[in-house]
């Protein structure tokens, strides 16, 4: 039909005009083109439907993906968050356990102060007591002292099983020993005797 220099040879593309001409009229050729027509319209249709569900599926898959990394993410959260309970009770224990070496000391040194309370009020009672027998002793010496001047008789109080004691005569400066028996004579005649003492 074309040959190099451009030039159309008109029977030629006459006879091949007619011939597609008389090919597009044949019945079974066009039947043909409209059954692959169809094909190709059912075939488009077909990939439309099966890229939708293609497309649904993906839109589906990320979804469940995203949810995934949702869940992982919470799950991490929650092993960092575990973690940190985990961490957290650990420290709860040890100071739970400072906490009873504590009360432990504290009952210790509440014991040692409540004893030390305790001796310091025996030790009250005590110098209570030595005060009121120093003074018993004073007030006992201030008698005997009184005895002593008025009576110039000084009694033996260091041996209670007998009767003695000393007398002193100041301006003779002589000290003279007594004793009495209890246990020949009465009380009555004990008295007599340290009044006859006296009187002398």
């Amino acid at each position: 039909m074309v040959d190099g220099s451009n030039n159309v040879d008109v029977e030629k593309l006459i006879s091949f005009s007619k011939d597609l001409v008389q090919f597009l009229k044949e019945d079974k050729d066009v039947s043909f083109l409209k059954q692959c027509k169809e094909q190709s319209n059912a075939l488009q249709s077909h990939c439309h439907t099966e890229h939708q569900t293609l497309q649904n599926s993906i839109q589906d898959y990320q979804g469940k993906i995203n949810a995934c990394k949702q869940r992982t993410t919470e799950a991490q959260s929650e092993a960092a968050a575990d973690a940190e309970i985990d961490k957290l009770q650990k420290e709860l224990e040890q100071e739970i356990q400072r906490e009873q070496l504590l009360r432990e000391e504290l009952r210790v040194i509440t014991n040692e102060i409540n004893d030390l309370d305790r001796q310091r009020d025996s030790i009250e009672e005590q110098r209570k007591l030595l005060k009121k027998i120093e003074q018993d002793q004073l007030r006992a010496e201030m008698k005997l002292s009184l005895y002593a001047s008025v009576t110039s008789i000084i009694p033996d109080l260091d041996d209670q099983s007998k009767i003695s004691g000393h007398i002193v005569e100041r301006d003779k400066k002589v000290v003279e020993n007594f004793e009495f028996d209890s246990s020949n004579q009465t009380a009555f005649d004990t008295c007599n005797n340290i009044w006859k003492m006296i009187n002398l």
